[in-house]
């Protein structure tokens, strides 16, 4: 079989009605259009609604709030710490957790309470949950916070409402 022998199945394709070829036949003169008039004229833009307020126009525009200000952390759980102090990693900071590909480059970091600990780790981290922090001190390890890298929280870049 060769690509000129390629066809579509029986039925696959019916061919297009053509109309607007005189009078004689059916779809003649005014070709399904009716008489006269803007729809007739084959100029009527999608959603146009005949001068009214189209319905994309009717409905609200922005949905929802962005927050410029929105601090976004990484998370990490107890039970990766666990881990890492099971592979004899005593201090846990963003730069190890970076290093094992844990985190992405400069990313803030909280740990969150899934999992359990049962080793004394050292974790200097950016944000802790309740539960987390209890685990770790109960574990006998310490938990320091880290600065956040800025004084007053910055825009963040990938919010679209600010940038008009």
């Amino acid at each position: 079989m060769k690509v000129h022998d390629l066809k579509p199945n029986e039925g696959a394709h019916k061919r297009a009605k053509r109309v607007g070829r005189g009078i004689g036949g059916k779809g003649g003169k005014t070709a399904g259009r009716g008489s006269k008039g803007q729809r007739a004229r084959n100029n009527v833009r999608v959603g146009f609604e005949g001068g009214q307020l189209p319905l994309q126009q009717r409905l609200p525009k922005l949905r929802g709030f962005a927050n410029p200000f929105r601090v976004e952390y990484q998370a990490i759980n107890l039970d990766t710490i666990a881990e890492l102090a099971a592979a004899g990693v005593t201090e846990i900071t963003p730069e190890i957790l970076f290093e094992r590909s844990l985190i992405g480059k400069g990313a803030l970091v909280k740990v969150l309470g899934r999992g359990e600990i049962t080793s004394a780790v050292t974790v200097k981290v950016h944000a802790y949950s309740k539960s987390a922090e209890t685990a770790i001190t109960a574990a006998g390890g310490t938990t320091e916070k880290l600065p956040l890298p800025f004084s007053v929280r910055p825009a963040s870049s990938g919010n679209q409402h600010m940038n008009r």
